[in-house]
């Protein structure tokens, strides 16, 4: 508990409210730092407020790249309410995630290589390592590829595979997930690429032991503490910002 409380005192200059713009800019820019930068494949949303529109970046902006001017307001149906340039079309799944799961606040889906490659088998998120244990039976398992999310129906299998968990393993695809915030849906997502990484290195020598249950969902609840996530989220930026 002392422990808790002094990290949350630690956390009060690191996490002071930034405007949606910039929180999203700076999440754009570890993603970048954290290797997920792909041609223009991939979105990062946040919420506005308690509604179904939406702050993301206009399409044809790199994660490295991202400005407070690239930030667009969008409705449900893509059209822009704040901003300037063009909407990028795989924000559609988006809206399903928002109308359908109100505790969502924000969205990442990228697509670095592991994560994809793990997509690629066919298998539910493994959990075979601490670090991976937020995502014990906290990943929902959509097992066929629907096409490129532009359309609605990929967006309701999208949001249905979500369930009540965080995230989403995608088959022949990648990994969406969703936070309480944007630092915790960010979290989630260079986590996962690194459980990709360490999974398949893993598969390369043998079989995978799986963590145990209890272990597992005592570590998941750990890993997944607010102070922990800003932490990590507020460390990743300082080294991204060192990057630029």
């Amino acid at each position: 508990m002392e422990k808790t409380l002094a990290l949350n005192s630690i956390l009060a200059d690191d996490n002071k409210a930034q405007p949606p713009s910039g929180v999203l800019v700076e999440a754009a820019r570890i993603l970048a730092h954290q290797g997920h930068a792909v041609g223009l494949a991939g979105q990062i949303t946040l919420r506005d407020g308690d509604s179904c529109r939406f702050w993301t970046l206009a399409l044809g902006v790199g994660l490295e790249e991202a400005t407070a001017a690239d930030v667009l307001r969008l409705d449900e149906g893509l059209n822009i309410l704040e901003g300037r340039g063009r909407p990028n079309p795989g924000v559609r799944f988006h809206g399903w995630i928002y109308r359908n799961h109100p505790s969502v606040k924000a969205i990442v889906h990228t697509h670095p290589p592991a994560t994809s490659a793990l997509s690629m088998l066919g298998i539910p998120m493994p959990v075979a390592h601490m670090d991976a244990a937020m995502f014990h039976e906290d990943c929902g398992f959509l097992a066929h590829w629907p096409g490129v999310p532009t359309g609605d129906d990929e967006g309701m299998l999208i949001s249905q595979a979500l369930g009540n968990k965080r995230s989403a393993m995608l088959v022949n695809h990648g990994v969406v997930c969703t936070g309480a915030s944007l630092q915790e849906a960010v979290y989630l997502n260079v986590f996962a690429e690194r459980n990709a990484r360490m999974v398949l290195d893993a598969m390369a020598a043998g079989s995978l032991k799986p963590v145990e249950p209890a272990a597992a969902r005592e570590a998941h609840d750990f890993l997944l503490q607010p102070s922990i996530v800003e932490a990590t989220f507020a460390y990743w930026a300082r080294q991204a910002s060192r990057r630029a």
